[in-house]
């Protein structure tokens, strides 16, 4: 059976930074010009005090387990020889959250406030991913 490929993501002008950062292994988020609030999901506006002003800075790429999950039913085919694996919210030092596969952790050993690194992954030419592991 050929390999099956996970969705790829399909960067808009609001998110093609950070999918740039990410092919550099960057972890690249949007702060606020006007209220200093850092942000992601990267979007137009901030959530906090609505400015349009923003500049894209690279995030130390380190935080904490919120909450997690432990997927045993694969949601889509690309993801079959994978499971089980672990879902992690993570709340980044630089206060945003951002979700990504927890790897290289038994799942008894997850809890909230695990310290966590980001790496990434290439997936493609043009594409990395990034994931989580114990720092």
């Amino acid at each position: 059976m050929a390999d099956v490929l996970p969705p790829l993501p399909q960067p808009n002008p609001d998110t093609q930074e950070f999918w740039d950062g990410c092919r550099r292994h960057e972890l690249r988020l949007q702060r606020c010009d006007d209220c200093g609030t850092a942000r992601f999901s990267p979007r137009p506006a901030c959530p906090r005090c609505a400015s349009l002003r923003h500049t894209w800075f690279t995030a130390a790429g380190r935080g904490t387990v919120y909450s997690w999950t432990i997927v045993h039913a694969p949601t889509l085919p690309a993801f079959a020889a994978r499971v089980p694996y672990a879902m992690a919210l993570v709340e980044l030092e630089e206060g945003p959250f951002l979700v990504g596969q927890l790897r290289d952790c038994e799942p008894a050993k997850i809890r909230a406030g695990l310290r966590v690194a980001v790496r990434f992954e290439d997936v493609a030419e043009d594409v990395a991913l990034p994931h989580w592991r114990p720092a």
